[in-house]
């Protein structure tokens, strides 16, 4: 690739003085290859092992050495959260905020189609962009049904089971040359030159002239601006000699012929890291072809996890369904459970679990990250089987969109000052209180909030501002009363709507006292402070990928055909040694989500199952090590 950065950036002098700098620990042989390669490559990182942490390290020594004014770094990821990790990482030095502006790019891969392809090819069609959002999409549709010329399709969707999905989910895709309009899962139930066919694809014309259009809307238009413009997928390629792209195991298919389309002939060099075992989105398995296929025959490995130790390895290395890998624990000395269960014992599945977190995990590290549990399904389906989801387990349960264990901001504000004053993690606490501030405002765009290494610093900005108000909330977390917490917020509503229009949502305003929000760890007593700390904070395992846990409890959920349970199936596989890659498709996707979970937490990992169906495999798992309880005979 054209130099656009001083030959040395990887030197190993300079590797060790920011790895110093950075207060990491030592780095291993495999970590060191990755981070001085400059040609394309995969890498396979087993969960823990420090992926983030060698990208945000990698970024940083390439911002320090970077040159070129117009050039820049790409770097790609799945989800916003894990996209505001790395911008935060690379925002702790002075040299990794360069990547945060111009000529670089850190986002998702939904906000870099828009950005360089989707809209600009809207608007080389001379339509202005209203709207990119599924649920505007939805409302504007629905309200377009109800005239006249759409009324055979509106009788059609009329006669079917939750039919108006055939409308809102109406969605562009590129074959043949041009845009076609199909379902948003599946194919369309009809035609496309039947009566009701030719009505949907005049809607959807009709909006996409509005400027009215949904996310997966943009990979379609993305690709025919490429066919009929072939100089742009040049320009961008140009534009960026270096493309990262993180979990790229969550790639879909269309993602990922898309980013072929633009970087796999040219001379780019792009770098995918990943963990195939982790690939829980629904077509991430359908990828085929030899550029998208990851990780690419011989790739290198990051093997060792630093999350957790043998034990917790152990269980990561039975489950791994989509490529064999044995996982190596270096972290804490962890522990394995198993909760068995009966009809009339399942609600104590997780207060049990909240004492052994308490028992068992040291306190400050219960402060720091609360016990989690997990499930894969949130409420159950129509069949008799038991037990089906999370709320079988907590009938009162009820998603958030961020999971968190402080239901006010005053809680997680006092929380996060409790560590500040404590120990050295300034940054992790102020991180923490944001990233609650994050998850308490509405946005009226689909990113919310940037992530703290993208506020500004200086005082004159909006960003500077916001920044010195997070320091008077972690300084004076527990002074606050209704009166000065009142006024504290509304200054930092003011300096949020400036931003970027986000407003914080009034649920979260509510004033609470240190002892009603059981957050006060300062002035607490040790053994007060654990208890409060052990209160589990209940969330699917989709929503807790990437996350790191103190403890973690897998809820047994039916998996997605209604014939089997989840985590008994996990336990069969470890008990029986059999090869998860050997079994039915189902119970691979089912187990693969039991992975995620079980290599979330770091000192303690319980599984509760059925006592009917897995008690054999669980008492099997005694010689292991494992701590087997069954509630029915307590």
């Amino acid at each position: 690739m054209t130099r656009t950065y001083l030959p040395d950036a990887f030197a190993t002098d300079k590797v060790e003085a920011m790895v110093k700098l950075l207060g990491l620990d030592p780095l291993d042989v495999e970590q060191w290859d990755f981070l001085q390669s400059e040609s394309t490559q995969d890498l396979q990182a087993a969960p823990g092992s420090g992926k983030t942490t060698l990208i945000g390290l990698k970024l940083a020594l390439m911002a320090d050495a970077w040159t070129s004014p117009t050039r820049g770094v790409c770097v790609l990821s799945h989800t916003n959260t894990a996209k505001n990790e790395i911008a935060d990482r690379v925002g702790l030095l002075a040299a990794g905020r360069s990547l945060l502006r111009y000529p670089h790019f850190i986002g998702t891969i939904q906000s870099f189609v828009h950005t360089f392809l989707g809209l600009p090819a809207v608007r080389d069609r001379k339509v202005e962009v209203r709207s990119v959002d599924d649920a505007a999409f939805e409302t504007a549709a629905l309200r377009l049904l109800q005239r006249p010329e759409y009324s055979t399709l509106r009788g059609y969707v009329g006669r079917q089971h939750e039919g108006t999905s055939i409308v809102t989910g109406a969605t562009f895709i590129y074959q043949k040359g041009e845009l076609a309009v199909t379902g948003a899962v599946r194919d369309l139930p009809f035609g496309a030159q039947s009566p009701s066919g030719k009505q949907l694809d005049h809607l959807k014309r009709t909006l996409a002239r509005w400027g009215i259009f949904r996310f997966q809307d943009m990979y379609a238009i993305a690709q025919e601006y490429l066919a009929r413009h072939p100089g742009i997928a040049a320009a961008v390629t140009t534009r960026f000699p270096f493309v990262l792209l993180d979990e790229t195991q969550d790639t879909s298919a269309t993602q990922h012929e898309l980013l072929d389309l633009v970087f796999a002939s040219s001379s780019t060099v792009v770098q995918r890291v990943g963990d195939s075992n982790q690939g829980i989105y629904s077509d991430a398995a359908s990828v085929e072809g030899p550029a998208s296929l990851f990780p690419l025959p011989g790739a290198p490995e990051l093997p060792v996890s630093r999350r957790f130790g043998p034990q917790i390895a152990a269980v990561a290395s039975r489950l791994a369904v989509r490529r064999p890998q044995q996982v190596r624990g270096a972290g804490p000395d962890g522990q394995v459970a198993v909760l068995l269960f009966d009809e009339t014992t399942v609600s104590d599945v997780v207060p049990t679990f909240e004492r052994m977190a308490a028992v068992t995990v040291p306190e400050d590290v219960l402060v720091r990250r609360p016990p989690r549990v997990l499930g894969a399904r949130q409420n159950p389906k129509t069949s008799p089987a038991y037990p089906q989801s999370i709320t079988c387990f907590l009938p009162g349960y009820t998603p958030t969109s961020r999971p968190t264990s402080h239901r006010t901001l005053i809680g997680a504000a006092r929380a996060a000052s409790a560590r500040w004053k404590s120990g050295p993690e300034s940054h992790e606490a102020a991180t923490e209180l944001w990233n609650a501030v994050r998850a308490s405002v509405s946005s009226p765009t689909d990113d919310g909030l940037p992530a703290l290494g993208r506020l500004e610093r200086s005082m004159a900005t909006t960003g500077g501002r916001v920044r010195i108000l997070l320091r008077e909330l972690l300084l004076n977390a527990y002074e606050f009363d209704g009166a000065s917490w009142e006024e504290a917020t509304e200054q930092l509503a003011v300096q949020l709507k400036l931003l970027n229009g986000c407003q914080l949502r009034v649920p979260a305003l509510e004033f609470t006292t240190a002892a009603t929000e059981g957050a006060a760890l300062g002035p607490a007593p040790a053994a007060v402070a654990a208890v409060l700390a052990a209160r589990a904070v209940p969330g699917t395992i989709q929503s807790a990928k990437g996350e790191t846990h103190a403890a973690t409890l897998i809820l047994e959920c039916l998996e997605k055909t209604g014939k089997k349970f989840d985590v008994t199936e996990a336990l069969r596989i470890i008990a029986e040694g059999s090869d998860p890659l050997r079994e039915l498709k189902s119970v691979q996707a089912a187990v693969q989500l039991v992975f995620v979970a079980a290599t979330r937490p770091t000192h303690l990992l319980v599984l509760a199952a059925h006592r009917e169906r897995s008690k054999k495999y669980a008492d099997a798992m005694t010689d292991a090590g494992w701590d087997i309880r069954d509630l029915t005979e307590h």
